[in-house]
């Protein structure tokens, strides 16, 4: 990486840029920036230092290895000669791992990190067009830039160009890495092209009306107006939003079916809507605007009532990576994507500052410990895009994906965490998380210092320590998470469903404190001395959680939680089918703690029974079922792994004997993990159910594919079923043009005789019949359509 840097920096001359003045403005509540908070926490701490040793050095070589930098040193001499691939927004990968790095420079002081990132920077900048443009997917070949990027400046930025999301990261790094540094080299870089960006979006002239294709751009330029007190950054995000469904682009997919002000629901692929809906609490804030503050609070109030996941992942469905209707949350093919569930984490930080209210932190958290964690590999190194909340052995982390936007999300949201901690407004000091720390802030413009020392959330016990003072009096607003208060969220979507009735308890220097809740907050008032100790204690069970009787998914299912983490059942803990376990009615849980597993855990340990049929009979057995925080699943292996488990009958899926196709040997043309779908036994409901595993031959079109059994035995079948995976009209499948069945014989492939009917209808079973044959091997043999690829959900045989 470094050999690479001193070459492409031999190729530039960049000269210096003025510095910008730097001014200040607020929104009602001020966060305490990362700088400010020193995280000292073993749970989080671990997290940050994979962070520091792992995934952002990862990220940084990935930058290299994928040519990212060589992109920008490319822009500096443009050539039509020039091949322009990758994806359109490939600039952003370097940006936001230079944000990442820079939050944990706070953490962790490196002065070799630090000049690594100038020498990045000082390519970023030489990159630069003199008027502030950059994208390096257009400059370093005007004249064929890349396919997405259109044949002028902002010309398809509605579409696919992300000429304004590459913008949004870039600012959003600046910031921090200016925050960090001090240094503006970087800021002024962003500052140069968010300029840009103003002169030419707008109304007037010479100016065109444009909005963003993927949003990120409004939330990053509120931010850009809070860092340097420039109100036209703040007017160009609110341009932004305002014009969004006037422009050319109308669709739900973006947001843009209907003006901002009118949505009342969060609809379309679900990064792009949080991070709409971040701008929108952004502006709601910094401009009192009465309505974008009803607006946003209507779309929150869709997603925390309708489609929110108790792990606080949200986006159902891989079809447009999108929210899908009110209640529906299917579990195994759960999209949430882990870009998605820092965007819900975006949104709820911004409405607790617009609005100060806990419930906001109580979503923030769920999201935090559950949905958004799992989307790193605890060692920091692997990734899951979608996060889903079933599996039967199909999903698996990543090391590095084509399209990176989730690791190097990653990268920069983990080392932020300390700025999520705690808030200031006037002489109220607000605690919002709970991890060992030590933070310095201003109250009334006075220092004082805070510490706290928890095992959160593993226990809780917390100990908040006011350790220096120069304030005087102030409130301490301490927030009692919404699972303490019998809330599993802020709405009636999920209820715990046990007789627990948790407590909690504030004593200060031992002496017990009381206090009527306000905003969900416990406020302790008083002139504190250096020294003073609050000790926080929550009563921590493990709970039982049933979802709506309107979330069809979850009917008959309890998750189960404690504290702010939510449980799994995991093959690697249990040696039987986790999938048929069936919960007892009132059960009851052991806490097992587990230092040396998963970097360190507490299990949870409850009877339960399994549902199996043997000798064509249904048979019950007593089992212990074994359940580990869901964050931490898939690190042993794949395999079958729920979060909602069956507690009525109606609910449970007993263990289904063996079949031919599934004790057979699967080979395909396409080799891909999700074959293991084909014979799983999961069977689609009708035509719409996208909730069962599926293989599909994506993107191949008109082409002929085959997947073939090898039974373990010769024996003699008459029929085969397939049950076809079509997602139109949105999804590159549909059924395919024809298919026909062959088996083995003497090492030659044969059709089989006397086929009766190969039908291609969606959602139900696909009969053929023909002439017995016996064989060991069978063959499904697939046309594809001429304009689309086609899949399947099963091929049972008989």
């Amino acid at each position: 990486m470094k050999n690479l840097l001193l070459s492409c920096l031999a190729l530039l001359a960049v000269g210096t840029t003025q510095a910008q003045k730097i001014k200040s403005a607020g929104y009602p509540i001020d966060p305490v920036p990362f700088t400010s908070v020193k995280v000292t926490d073993a749970f989080w701490g671990q997290r940050l230092k994979a962070s520091r040793e792992v995934t952002i050095p990862l990220a940084f070589s990935k930058c290299e290895e994928t040519g990212r930098y060589m992109n920008f040193v490319n822009a500096t001499r443009p050539s039509d000669t020039i091949k322009v691939g990758g994806y359109s927004f490939d600039d952003t990968d370097v940006y936001k791992t230079i944000e990442g790095a820079s939050y944990l420079l706070q953490t962790y002081p490196d002065a070799k990190l630090k000049k690594y990132i100038d020498s990045v920077l000082t390519i970023v900048a030489a990159a630069q067009e003199p008027d502030g443009y950059l994208y390096t997917s257009r400059t370093m070949n005007p004249k064929h830039p890349h396919e997405w990027a259109g044949s002028k400046r902002w010309e398809k930025v509605e579409d696919l160009s992300h000429e304004f999301y590459n913008l949004g990261h870039m600012v959003e790094g600046a910031i921090a890495h200016y925050q960090a540094t001090g240094k503006k080299n970087f800021l002024n870089i962003a500052i140069k092209y968010a300029d840009c960006v103003c002169r030419e979006i707008g109304e007037g002239n010479g100016k065109v009306v444009r909005v963003p294709g993927h949003q990120i751009a409004e939330m990053a330029l509120a931010k850009l107006y809070l860092v340097t007190g420039d109100k036209k950054y703040l007017d160009q995000a609110k341009f932004f939003l305002d014009k969004r469904g006037y422009t050319s682009r109308k669709d739900e997919y973006s947001q843009a079916h209907k003006p901002v002000l009118q949505q009342d629901e969060a609809v379309g692929h679900a990064v792009r809507a949080a991070y709409m809906y971040a701008g929108m609490a952004d502006v709601a804030a910094l401009t009192g605007d009465k309505g974008y503050i009803d607006a946003i609070d209507r779309i929150w109030d869709n997603i925390v009532t309708k489609k929110l996941y108790i792990t606080g992942g949200i986006g159902a469905t891989s079809n447009g990576e999108a929210f899908g209707k009110n209640y529906e949350l299917p579990n195994m093919s759960a999209y949430c994507e882990t870009c998605a569930a820092i965007g819900n984490v975006y949104v709820n930080y911004r409405l607790f500052l617009l609005h100060g209210e806990s419930k906001y932190y109580d979503v923030l958290e769920r999201t935090l410990y559950n949905g958004l964690i799992s989307g790193v590999s605890l060692d920091g190194g692997g990734f899951f895009y979608p996060n889903p909340l079933e599996s039967i052995g199909q999903h698996q982390r990543q090391p590095w994906f084509g399209c990176a936007c989730c690791p190097s999300n990653i990268c920069r949201f983990i080392p932020s965490l300390p700025g999520y901690i705690y808030a200031v407004k006037g002489s109220d000091v607000y605690v919002n998380l709970f991890m060992s720390n030590t933070s310095n802030m201003k109250v009334n413009g006075k220092a004082v210092q805070i510490e706290q020392q928890t095992a959160y959330p593993w226990n809780g016990d917390i100990n908040i320590k006011v350790a220096k003072n120069a304030a005087g009096q102030f409130a301490m607003k301490i927030r009692i998470p919404g699972w303490v208060k019998n809330q599993v969220v802020p709405s009636n979507l999920y209820t715990y469903s046990d007789d627990i009735r948790p407590s909690y308890s504030m004593k200060v220097n031992g002496e017990e404190m009381k206090a009527d809740l306000n905003n969900g907050y416990f406020t302790i008032d008083r002139k504190w001395k250096a020294g003073d100790v609050v000790a926080v204690h929550f009563d921590m069970e493990a709970r039982t959680v049933k979802a709506s009787n309107k979330v069809e998914a979850d009917r008959g299912r309890v998750a189960v939680e404690r504290g702010p983490i939510v449980y799994c059942a995991e093959w690697c803990d249990n040696d039987y089918d986790v999938l048929s376990a069936l919960v007892n009615q009132s059960p009851k849980f052991t806490v097992v703690e587990k230092k040396d597993l998963l970097c360190g855990i507490n299990q949870l340990v409850t009877d339960a029974q399994t549902l199996k049929f043997e000798g064509g009979k249904l048979v019950a057995k007593d089992v212990k079922l074994t359940l580990i925080p869901y964050y931490a699943w898939c690190h042993r292996g794949s395999g079958k792994m729920a979060v909602w488990l069956p507690q009525d009958l109606s609910a449970c899926r007993a263990q289904m004997p063996p079949t031919l196709a599934s004790k057979s040997k699967i080979e395909a043309s396409h080799k891909a993990s999700s074959i293991t779908a084909i014979n799983d036994r999961l069977v689609p409901k009708d035509e719409f159910d996208r909730s069962m595993p599926y293989y599909h031959w994506w993107p191949k079109q008109a082409s002929t594919e085959w997947i073939s059994y090898e039974l373990p035995t010769a024996e003699t079948i008459s029929q085969a079923t397939v049950y076809w995976f079509d997602d139109a009209p949105w999804g590159g499948c549909r059924v395919p043009k024809y298919w026909k069945i062959y088996y083995d014989e003497n090492g030659q492939w044969k059709e089989v005789k006397g086929a009766d009917n190969y039908g291609t209808e969606k959602g139900v079973g696909n009969t053929v019949h023909f002439t017995p044959v016996k064989t060991k091997k069978v063959k499904l043999e697939v046309r594809l359509p001429d304009d689309n690829a086609a899949g399947v959900f099963e091929w049972e045989v008989k």
